[in-house]
């Protein structure tokens, strides 16, 4: 009889339950009412022009799609030309993999680096240095600065140094070479890389409760980088997410460098990009169905290599 009691009070308990935690979360939507509100603007465009795009595209890399006609299904036909039949993408995608696993990690570490340091400065000096770091991800003029350097001329700068002090004896076509293409690009990303995630350290350092510090001298911490290990870098967690995700995605994204300097497509696609493919086929030959495709792939590694970074950055001063 007791049994029969019990497992007739518990779906009891359970329908009373869901009405009083449906009662809660509209006392909670209404208490934050205002905060909805201000939030909405920013949440309908994102998902009318982010969510909504990106579901669109992951539907449609399994049509057919040239824009003149309706779509037409094909199934995984797109993705098996993509990974068996397309020399041009595995190239692309091995340039930009290539070109993440350099530029990534080591403008992440330079972005955090150059923030520490300038943050130990004085306001004054510490907003001129701000200014001068980030001022060439903001130019919008700073690829020609880069093919002066690497005119393929005696009048580049790079070819006209190196002649001058003997170590070669014609110009060199940097910017027309496979050789030196990739590396050209990889330099230039790497002088661009201090921009958002470089802001964000900044004002991430700027809020670190310096009470901390102190208890952290008291408790045994004796030099600046079991500082930086156990009190800065926890303190600052969700400024390191943010630049991971920056600096991730600018990485994997590339594609205005490599088209301002060696062109598009580049010699021998020596400097081409899954971006760059995805614009090829998708600006170009209207290949909608085949570039959603190559959208998608992106997407999961870019969501693949994100979730496994969050994962290690979790771990920061443990």
């Amino acid at each position: 009889m007791q049994a029969e009691t019990t497992s007739g009070t518990a779906p009891n308990v359970i329908h009373q339950a869901e009405p009083s935690r449906r009662k809660q979360f509209l006392k909670e939507l209404k208490k934050s009412k205002h905060y909805y509100v201000l939030m909405s603007p920013y949440m309908i465009i994102f998902f009318l022009f982010t969510v909504i795009p990106v579901v669109v595209s992951l539907g449609l890399s399994f049509f057919y799609f040239n824009m003149l006609e309706l779509p037409r299904f094909v199934g995984w036909q797109n993705y098996s030309r993509l990974f068996l039949n397309d020399d041009v993408f595995m190239t692309a995608l091995k340039n930009t993999l290539l070109f993440a696993v350099i530029t990534g990690p080591i403008s992440y570490i330079a972005c955090f680096l150059f923030a520490w340091i300038i943050n130990e400065l004085s306001p004054k000096v510490r907003a001129f240095m701000t200014l001068i770091f980030y001022a060439p991800s903001i130019s919008g003029n700073v690829f020609f600065i880069w093919l002066i350097v690497f005119s393929g001329d005696s009048y580049g700068y790079l070819n006209g140094f190196l002649m001058k002090i003997g170590l070669i004896l014609e110009p060199i076509q940097w910017l027309q070479d496979e050789k030196y293409i990739l590396t050209i690009i990889i330099i230039v990303q790497l002088w661009l890389s201090l921009g958002t995630s470089f802001l964000a350290f900044i004002a991430g350092l700027q809020t670190i409760d310096k009470s901390l510090i102190e208890a952290g001298a008291m408790d045994g911490i004796k030099n600046r980088w079991q500082e930086l290990w156990f009190i800065t870098l926890p303190s600052m967690r969700p400024q390191l997410l943010f630049g991971a995700v920056m600096q991730i995605t600018a990485s994997f994204a590339v594609a205005e460098v490599s088209i301002a300097l060696a062109g598009f497509p580049s010699v021998n696609y020596a400097g081409h990009t899954v971006v760059t493919h995805l614009m090829d086929f998708g600006t170009i030959r209207f290949e909608m169905g085949y570039a959603s495709a190559i959208a998608t792939v992106l997407f999961g590694i870019m969501i693949g290599t994100n979730m496994l970074t969050q994962k290690l950055l979790r771990k920061v001063g443990e």
